[in-house]
């Protein structure tokens, strides 16, 4: 297996951005790119100009949100490999294309290092069969695949391994609801160190009310629209994915800062944006924590997760059955803190999102196996 010492580049394409980050060993950040627009046609050009300033990396990372059913482990890229990833890029159509593009630049300029795939699906690929299958006919369960992968695992893995340090347990002693608050939202139930359910299913569209995402719909409402209003299927995706969840309820922004502030103004559709948000979020925590025997800890993460205190004060000062409570501090510093009182019944934790560190330890630990 190839050297997994020296610098790594971790590539990080979303839906809505562009995270270029070299690592060194320790875990430094030794260059960085951000970019808060997807690479587009322009992959390379990011690329080249962060290489011509950073260490040369003996490796590269890509994060890629699924890994469809042939991909359950974070993997080596080879040619079948990529072959596979084609295959699996309709299942996430906002994130495995810009992902793939990134890829597929980085291969061309860095042909000589190992190239690794992390996925986000990896940490729930032992959901227990209960959490994992649809109430939908044989054939679309065994022949097409449809099952719950959930997403955000990366994000899962690091806020875990944060979490149980600041808590000082062990990963695999912890019952958790992790809730990964973004662009994209989802909730997850780690029993024992392991995903043993999560809100996020087939696609990353399921779940949590999200930034221009729905979330979940009822099914009968999108045939109805199609049968009955004669929206093309296209028409549906298009604005399940793009026209909805905080923009479509506000009318105006899919940020959680603008519509709080929009709400202090007296905005009531701003209002009715959060109230469905945080309904939901606390929705998708009370049924996470419905898979665990105890509540350990509830953990926050994500841009959401760290930057909107309201957002949390209005999650968990509503989630009393839980023995959650308000009253939270705001976080002093980047860097993972108890935010609830020290009394409080539930440890309430906020973990800075860390999927690229994430990626780096992973891929480090994939090259150093024999």
């Amino acid at each position: 297996m190839a050297q997994s010492n020296g610098p790594v580049l971790v590539a990080d394409a979303g839906s809505s951005s562009l995270r270029l980050t070299v690592f060194g060993d320790d875990g430094e950040v030794l260059a960085e790119h951000r970019s808060d627009s997807p690479p587009g046609d322009d992959a390379v050009g990011p690329l080249r100009r962060l290489l011509d300033e950073a260490p040369a990396p003996t490796a590269v990372g890509h994060r890629i949100v699924h890994g469809g059913p042939e991909l359950t482990g974070h993997a080596l890229i080879d040619d079948d490999v990529r072959a596979l990833l084609d295959q699996v890029a309709d299942l996430a159509p906002l994130h495995v294309p810009p992902a793939l593009a990134v890829l597929d630049a980085a291969r061309d300029l860095l042909p000589d290092i190992p190239h690794v795939a992390c996925f986000d699906t990896v940490f729930h690929t032992d959901l227990p069969v209960a959490a994992r299958e649809y109430a939908v006919p044989a054939t679309w369960r065994e022949d097409y695949g449809v099952r719950r992968y959930g997403f955000h695992g990366l994000s899962y893995a690091w806020a875990l391994g944060r979490a149980a340090e600041l808590l000082g347990r062990r990963a695999d002693q912890l019952h958790l609801v992790i809730a990964h608050l973004g662009g994209g939202c989802s909730a997850c139930a780690v029993r024992d160190g392991r995903s043993v359910d999560t809100t996020m299913g087939f696609t990353p569209l399921e779940g949590l009310v999200m930034s221009h995402r729905s979330g979940t719909v009822d099914p009968g409402a999108l045939t109805w629209l199609q049968n009955r209003h004669h929206l093309s299927p296209d028409a549906v995706e298009d604005a399940l994915n793009h026209e909805s969840g905080l923009l479509a309820l506000s009318g105006a922004s899919d940020d959680t800062r603008d519509l709080v502030r929009s709400r202090a103004a007296g905005d009531e559709r701003a209002a009715l944006a959060l109230d469905v948000f945080t309904h939901h979020c606390r929705r998708g925590i009370a049924a996470m924590a419905a898979s665990l025997t105890r509540l350990d800890a509830l953990v926050f993460t994500g841009e959401i997760g760290e930057d909107q205190p309201e957002v949390r004060e209005e999650v968990c000062a509503r989630l009393t059955a839980l023995g959650l409570a308000g009253g939270l501090r705001p976080i002093v510093a980047e860097r993972p803190e108890i935010v609830s009182d020290p009394g409080a019944r539930v440890p309430v934790v906020v973990v800075p999102t860390g999927e690229p560190q994430q990626v780096d330890r992973e891929t480090r630990n994939l090259l150093r196996r024999p």
